[in-house]
């Protein structure tokens, strides 16, 4: 634990950025590499002025790029440390190839990714194309739908990471601005509490452990390759115990509960929206509008995106009749990455429910809950018929004539 401790409120005001950059520094990281990007770049701005007050013990390094980051962020994983990053966007499309280094080499680094549209064109404003791009990397992967969460789950992510059944890398999602430059009301833990929580760090395979020469970063080729993958793989499917372990004990601790898949009025209902990120709350919203109609609406979304909670998620879904899937990342020519997921879960299941995918909120557009309350009601059309009326998916909220592509 850092030797200088922060007197902190019982409830502070505080953005998701300064959420990450407290939980960093209560997990006494080792080592922060960073080269600062919007909008993530109060996580690296903060996290420096703690080091500069004498409030963090380990070193952090400002670099050149985010490719030098990642990659000081594995020299100093391999070396046996603690080791944490910030990123969004360019960044984070630029960091991509130390990422595998990363999750292939066992390394459980942490990276608070603040999530943010990809150019071109160029944008600043939060989507979800960071955190779909990242996600085949061989990461585990979290999401926050406001700031209380950026805190709990970055926290939560060393302990998940670090786990000897695991000892993978850990990405913790927010949304950019919405949630990252968003102020409000977060109850931390004390100093002391949060690193008890999560503990010393163990180091495996530690490089400068001379006791116990290793190597990292091996050529294996057709020989050893494959194998190497399947175990990342079952590492990755043995999160699922772990995470849910990690979320009782932070419940016992502090009341506040975490599931691997969050669910709201779903008991009973008919229709749901399938969605990451903030906008699960505003969601919420609509569907308790909703009752006054006579519609049983829910709102669903996976709290861990990778590995995904294939089986969970379908368990959850077996009696909804008709489901939108909010895609806020660019399709790339198919339909959207959790309208794929989803549709993965249910196809060998009974359930059969009616599917639209729905793009939306690219580029940080706002999506407010009047639209979410028309969309909810489109499903309970859906529901009704029993089939979707026009195509299944459409860019919603994109000016001009709509746009919806894929009949069946």
């Amino acid at each position: 634990m850092n030797s200088k401790q922060m007197e902190l409120n019982e409830v502070e005001v505080w953005d998701g950025n300064t959420c990450n950059a407290q939980a960093l520094r209560q997990a006494s990281v080792d080592v922060v590499a960073a080269y600062p990007i919007t909008p993530s770049t109060n996580t690296v701005e903060n996290y420096a002025t703690f080091h500069a007050n004498g409030y963090v013990d380990g070193e952090f390094i400002m670099v050149e790029s985010e490719h030098a980051a990642m990659s000081a962020c594995v020299g100093a994983a391999a070396a046996g440390g603690r080791v944490a990053t910030a990123t969004s966007s360019q960044g984070c499309a630029l960091m991509v190839e130390v990422l595998y280094q990363c999750s292939g080499m066992r390394l459980p680094a942490v990276l608070c990714l603040v999530n943010r549209a990809l150019a071109a064109p160029l944008n600043v404003n939060g989507d979800h194309s960071d955190m779909y791009l990242t996600r085949d990397a061989g990461w585990i992967q979290l999401d926050s739908f406001n700031a209380q969460n950026a805190y709990d789950l970055t926290l939560m992510a060393f302990k998940i990471g670090e786990h000897m059944d695991v000892r993978l890398p850990v990405i913790s999602n927010q949304d950019g601005f919405l949630t990252s430059h968003t102020a409000q009301t977060v109850r931390p833990l004390k100093d002391e509490v949060a690193y008890n929580f999560i503990g010393d760090y163990v180091p495996v395979n530690a490089m400068l452990d001379f006791s116990k020469p290793v190597t990292h970063g091996v050529q294996t080729e057709h020989d050893w390759h494959f194998e190497h993958k399947a175990k990342q793989h079952a590492a990755l499917q043995a999160a699922f115990p772990v995470v849910e372990e990690v979320f009782k004990e932070f419940k016992e601790l502090t009341g506040r509960e975490y599931n691997i898949v969050e669910t709201h009025n779903l008991e009973g209902a008919d229709v749901a929206i399938i969605c990451l990120g903030t906008t699960y709350e505003t969601a919420t919203i609509a569907a308790d509008e909703l009752k006054e109609e006579g519609i049983k609406a829910a709102v669903v979304s996976p709290r861990l995106f990778r590995p995904f909670p294939l089986t969970q998620l379908a368990q959850k879904l077996q009696n909804v009749k008709a489901i939108a899937c909010m895609d806020r990342s660019a399709p790339g020519g198919t339909v959207g990455a959790l309208y794929n997921e989803v549709a993965g879960a249910l196809i060998n299941t009974e359930a059969r429910p009616v599917m639209r995918n729905l793009i939306y909120g690219l580029g940080g557009r706002d999506i407010t809950v009047h639209e979410l309350k028309d969309i909810f009601r489109d499903l309970a059309k859906d529901a009704e018929n029993g089939k979707i009326t026009g195509k299944i998916q459409r860019l919603h909220g994109v000016r001009g004539p709509e746009l919806s592509f894929y009949e069946l």
